[in-house]
């Protein structure tokens, strides 16, 4: 794999925090039935670190990657991404936030069939209006950095399942978002893909990249130098990784 080069700084201020969760709860109404997902939750993430969160199912870690992520918002309680009170922006401002400030890896690669590779990192940059030769520039860089530079015209379905990862981790990466959000990112990989992409996160991790990663594996878990475990919508624990 190629050497990462990151010549972008990322928005968050290298001593700041990314993400800070204050009585952060979410209750879901179906009719008279409600369902807190949330109860309380407090969570403190600084820019640089690389924290797992695990949980069982039901646990509320999902709820809690949606929240992150600004795909939900909150009922009660507050949070700020890189600084910023999410809970005070509507739908447009949100969908701008995520396009900004976050890098989404998701275990379905959620890569566009007709698409190359380097047309499928280069989407989040359309969304953001970036002019075409520069789309295709850092979509270029992006690749490379993930050790990719000689797909850049293959579409998904002529590459592996830990290469359609790597595309989807490039295009996480292009728009230099404070945060990378990967959620159960080796569900759908082998064994040996699932070290493949586990190792280019370690990687992103020590060239100062802010990750957050949801799991329900322990052995996925561990590469992480903090693990959170939510359970019953609650912080069970919250621990450093001595690895």
């Amino acid at each position: 794999m190629a050497e990462l080069v990151l010549d972008r700084p990322t928005e968050a201020d290298p001593e700041g925090t990314v993400i800070e969760l204050v009585g952060a709860r979410k209750t879901y109404r179906t009719g008279s039935i409600e369902f807190e997902a949330l109860r309380g939750v407090d969570l403190a993430i600084g820019a640089g670190e690389y924290v797992a969160i695990m949980g069982p199912s039901g646990s509320g870690k999902s709820t809690l990657m949606n929240i992150v992520g600004c795909l939900d918002v909150l009922t009660a309680g507050e949070y700020r991404l890189a600084g910023e009170d999410v809970g005070e922006l509507d739908e447009v401002e949100l969908a701008d936030v995520r396009n900004r400030r976050l890098g989404f890896v998701f275990q379905q690669f959620h890569l566009l069939p007709s698409l190359t590779a380097w047309r499928n990192v280069e989407l989040p940059l359309v969304y953001g209006r970036v002019p075409a030769a520069e789309r295709k520039e850092r979509a270029v860089a992006a690749l490379e950095r993930v050790g990719l530079g000689e797909k850049l015209d293959n579409r998904p379905g002529e590459l592996s399942g830990g290469q359609q990862q790597r595309v989807a981790v490039a295009r996480a990466l292009v728009g230099e978002p404070a945060l990378i959000l990967a959620d159960e990112p080796t569900g759908n990989l082998d064994s040996r893909s699932t070290e493949d992409v586990l190792a280019l996160f370690d990687e992103l991790h020590a060239h100062g990249r802010t990750i957050v990663l949801i799991t329900h594996e322990l052995e996925v878990a561990e590469h992480a130098r903090r693990i959170v475990t939510v359970r019953d919508g609650l912080l069970q624990s919250d621990e450093v990784n001595p690895r």
